[in-house]
């Protein structure tokens, strides 16, 4: 029996900005919407950076191939939520909040807006 061959490396191109990321592999731009984070790990020690794609599943998903896996230990998620949130440029979210269409006029609407916002770019949308 002999061993399985290396992956192919492929080319990335990542063009990310707090709120949304842009993930091309081989010159090919991934759906809108399909990546919901990502991971980019390199060890000094390894020859390449090893990328983990988080997506958003469909209802019916099929793969076959070679894959590197990594297997991750649930973390406490407080530490991805400061890094999120310390990316976020406040004059930025403050226009996406105040230009949104479902303002209310309720005492906390501007708030309520921040929040909606800042929920919706960390599922992924703009």
């Amino acid at each position: 029996m002999t061993a399985p061959e290396q992956p192919a490396a492929h080319g990335v191109r990542i063009d990310a900005q707090p709120g949304s990321a842009t993930i091309s592999i081989d010159g090919t731009p991934l759906p809108a919407g399909q990546v919901i984070g990502y991971q980019l790990e390199h060890s000094v020690a390894d020859s390449l950076p090893m990328l983990i794609l988080h997506t958003r599943q469909a209802d019916h998903v099929a793969f076959e191939g070679l894959a590197r896996i990594a297997v991750s230990a649930d973390h406490d998620p407080g530490d991805a939520i400061a890094a999120f949130l310390e990316g976020i440029d406040p004059a930025i979210l403050q226009r996406a909040a105040l230009d949104r269409d479902d303002l209310d006029g309720s005492r906390y609407e501007t708030t309520a807006a921040i929040l909606r916002q800042l929920a919706e770019w960390a599922k992924g949308g703009n």
